[in-house]
């Protein structure tokens, strides 16, 4: 289990007071070996699973990852460095278990990249720039993505900056950026305070994915489909009765009509601590949409938020449908969200929002 993460009834927040540093020591527990027993385990690599990596083939090539030292690749970036430019096949750079502590760009140049992973609780890439360390939001991310066809499977992204305190300036603090097109992401987490998953733009796909963030923690101007996701507030909790809100799930960030952009979230549930928005208006066509999720009162009542400006009112467009849980009562939603029918939704919720099936091979995940 990754040392990083408590696990608290169920619900995981990042404890940042024990993510090792960034030269931490890895301690390796060598257990004393009788006489007879000199020929039997001494090579931390001997419990390396066979066949990692597996074979090339025709339409992929693999390549390993361990920190220990028991692959080709001691860090992420290193493997993504070994990959030829413009390559036709898929690339699966197979990660073992670990937190890898280290900033990953994958350019554009690198299209058909696989990041496979362990499981998002034991294998994770980790790092803890903020807006203010890196000169701006975009380039503070832990991993930035900007290759299209780019698929992730049971890792974890992780910015483990301190949690921001209310007005605090240049704390927001990226776990990953998305620039690149047709990308899909499955059994993942996505670890941070502020703005946590950066879906900047292209079309995306996330499935059985764990977000957790505290403010705008998943924003940009993508076009995606999260399927069955957990979604985790980290905002401080609030006393019962206050009308303090003190974060928000989504900040899309769809500038014009004529932008096919905007997020559609389908089948999850969202809970955690504090009192949130849905989303806010962060430019004046964002869209955004809920259905069928479950959601707790971690949800406040008017459930979203226009960026304090009412021109966005006549723009914007905010819809849920057949969603449940204290935090899905719409009696007192903002008077813009839209109360969808089945006929509406119906272009939201399938993998043919994101063109899906032009692009998402199934068997690539």
């Amino acid at each position: 289990m990754l040392n990083s993460y408590n696990i608290l009834h169920g619900i995981k927040t990042i404890s940042y007071s024990t993510v090792e540093p960034v030269c931490g020591h890895h301690h390796h527990h060598h257990r004393r070996h009788k006489p007879s027993d000199t020929k039997k385990k001494v090579s931390i690599c001997d419990d390396f699973p066979k066949n990692i990596p597996p074979p090339d083939t025709n339409t992929t090539a693999y390549l390993c990852v361990d920190k220990n030292g028991c692959c080709n690749f001691t860090t992420v970036q290193s493997a993504i460095d070994a990959i030829g430019n413009f390559s036709q096949i898929r690339n699966v750079i197979w990660i073992n278990s670990g937190m890898y502590y280290e900033k990953v760009v994958i350019p554009k140049t690198k299209p058909n990249i696989t990041l496979q992973g362990q499981g998002f609780e034991t294998t994770a890439i980790a790092w803890n720039d903020t807006a203010y360390s890196a000169n701006g939001t975009f380039y503070c991310a832990t991993v930035q993505v900007f290759g299209s066809q780019f698929v992730a499977k049971n890792i974890s992204f992780m910015n483990v900056a301190p949690i921001p305190k209310p007005g605090d300036v240049g704390a927001q603090a990226v776990a990953i950026r998305i620039t690149g097109d047709q990308s899909a992401f499955v059994g993942c987490g996505f670890f941070g305070a502020q703005d946590t998953l950066h879906d900047d733009r292209g079309r995306h796909y996330f499935k059985d994915c764990y977000i957790q963030g505290s403010i705008d923690f998943i924003f940009g101007n993508a076009k995606s489909l999260y399927q069955d996701c957990q979604i985790i507030s980290m905002a401080n909790q609030v006393s019962p009765g206050s009308k303090l809100v003190n974060g928000a799930v989504t900040a899309n960030g769809r500038n014009s009509k004529d932008e096919n952009s905007g997020f559609s979230f389908v089948n999850c549930t969202i809970g955690g601590t504090g009192h949130v928005w849905l989303g806010r208006a962060w430019r004046p066509y964002s869209r955004v949409i809920f259905v069928s999720t479950t959601m707790t009162d971690v949800i406040t009542p008017e459930g979203w938020n226009n960026f304090n400006d009412p021109s966005r009112d006549a723009t914007i467009f905010y819809g849920e449908y057949n969603c449940s849980g204290p935090g899905a009562e719409m009696s007192k939603r903002a008077s813009y969200v839209q109360k969808l029918n089945e006929t509406l939704v119906a272009e939201f919720i399938s993998t043919s929002f994101i063109d899906g099936d032009q692009w998402l091979q199934f068997s690539d995940l």
